[in-house]
């Protein structure tokens, strides 16, 4: 696996990131997402083969997607991965500054 810093953060990513959007439930029926097990399973093969950098999103299954991330990161060493989130859109909920970025 080939590792490049992150701008100027310091920060070592591998070069090929784990994108998250299908884990946890599903929130609409055209999408087949990972249930946690799954998910689970996929990001302990991408550490094995040495990635690191986990890329997810607050709308990813509306938040569901950084819970299993989240429960997965719980058991694993936290100085080995970076997490990429974002926040922009609304989705929905009362809107205050922990749920619109």
């Amino acid at each position: 696996v080939v590792y490049n810093f992150l701008g100027r953060s310091g920060l070592k990513v591998s070069n090929i990131s784990m994108g998250c959007g299908t884990f946890g439930k599903a929130t609409h029926a055209a999408l087949r997402n990972c249930d946690e097990e799954l998910s689970h399973k996929i990001l302990n093969r991408y550490a094995e083969w040495g990635g690191n950098f986990l890329d997810t999103a607050d709308v990813y299954g509306l938040g569901n997607s950084e819970k299993v991330v989240g429960t997965w990161l719980e058991k694993q060493p936290r100085d080995k991965f970076v997490v990429a989130t974002k926040c922009r859109m609304n989705m929905g909920l009362e809107q205050n500054v922990n749920n619109v970025g």
